[in-house]
């Protein structure tokens, strides 16, 4: 069964100390995999695994991870006051101030609590402390990003059965479509060798009623039409035999319509008939929807 490259997951899981993980991945159809990983919490060695992952688990696609991190609060998740940064934001404040003054200012204890506050939402007064993933920790985002892989994976064959129940019905209507070439054709060749006949009788000329049959044989063969009828026909069988056995055939599929439109193409310039072409055209639309598709089929 065919998926799609569109898809979406979501894996959670809280590690030792109470804090929440979650792994959230898009994907997008794209010609190979193009892996975005938005996360200052995974170590860098680890990002590569992910990838690694990512790539053996959905193939291709643009494909973007986040893992966000929710902390909860809790004594031991306190940031660090930066002593010295704000004691130099301090002896600061007092310098300018006593410059100001003309002398050593004094500051009255409501003036230096509103001061202090003031400092305390400065730049660089908090250190923040550094989250540590014990081997523990990782385990339960592996398996988090598992849990949001397995989620995009149903998503994507989801999709996948759309698409193939759309694309085969455009395969089949061009068949049918084709199936109204033929019935056309079958009536164009007499009709045009009928018509040069009559032309011919009109124009006064004599000719050799053999030789003629041999020049209307020569212009009737670049007419005819039942090489792309058969290559068309082949064509759109192979093109559902992949869709329905095949797992990973969107570059596949996409291989077989260029050559559906190909001989598509072909049999409407070599027709020479209205009916036809109008048929074509139709044809040709279809087949310009399949294409468009098949770019979203992993």
């Amino acid at each position: 069964m065919i998926k799609s490259m569109t898809g979406y997951g979501k894996g959670e899981c809280v590690l030792a100390d109470h804090s929440k993980i979650t792994v959230e991945i898009k994907t997008l159809n794209g010609k190979n995999a193009d892996i975005s990983i938005k996360s200052q919490l995974i170590p860098k060695d680890k990002e590569l695994e992910i990838r690694k992952l990512l790539i053996k688990e959905l193939v291709r696609g643009s494909i973007e991870i986040s893992i966000s991190h929710a902390i909860k609060h809790t004594p031991a998740r306190v940031q660090n006051l930066n002593k010295s940064a704000a004691l130099s934001y301090i002896e600061q404040i007092h310098r300018i101030m006593a410059e100001d003054a003309g002398s050593a200012a004094r500051i009255t204890p409501l003036a230096e609590a509103f001061l202090w506050s003031s400092i305390l939402r400065m730049p660089d007064i908090f250190e923040a402390t550094d989250l540590t993933l014990s081997s523990t920790d990782l385990a339960k985002i592996d398996k988090a990003v598992m849990q949001a892989i397995k989620k995009l994976n149903t998503y994507r064959t989801a999709e996948g059965k759309a698409l193939c129940s759309d694309i085969t019905a455009r395969v089949e209507k061009i068949m049918a479509l084709l199936q109204e070439v033929k019935r056309l054709d079958a009536k164009r060749i007499p009709a045009i060798k009928e018509r040069l006949r009559q032309k011919i009788e009109k124009s006064g000329i004599d000719a050799d009623p053999e030789r003629l049959e041999q020049e209307l044989v020569f212009y009737v063969e670049k007419l005819d039409i039942n090489e792309e009828k058969v290559r068309l026909t082949q064509h759109c069988k192979y093109f559902l035999n992949t869709l329905n056995k095949e797992a990973l055939a969107g570059k596949k599929l996409g291989f077989i319509a260029q050559e559906m439109g190909r001989e598509i193409n072909t049999l409407g310039s070599k027709a020479n008939d209205a009916d036809i072409q109008a048929l074509v055209v139709r044809m040709k639309d279809e087949v310009e929807k399949i294409k468009e598709q098949t770019l979203n089929i992993l």
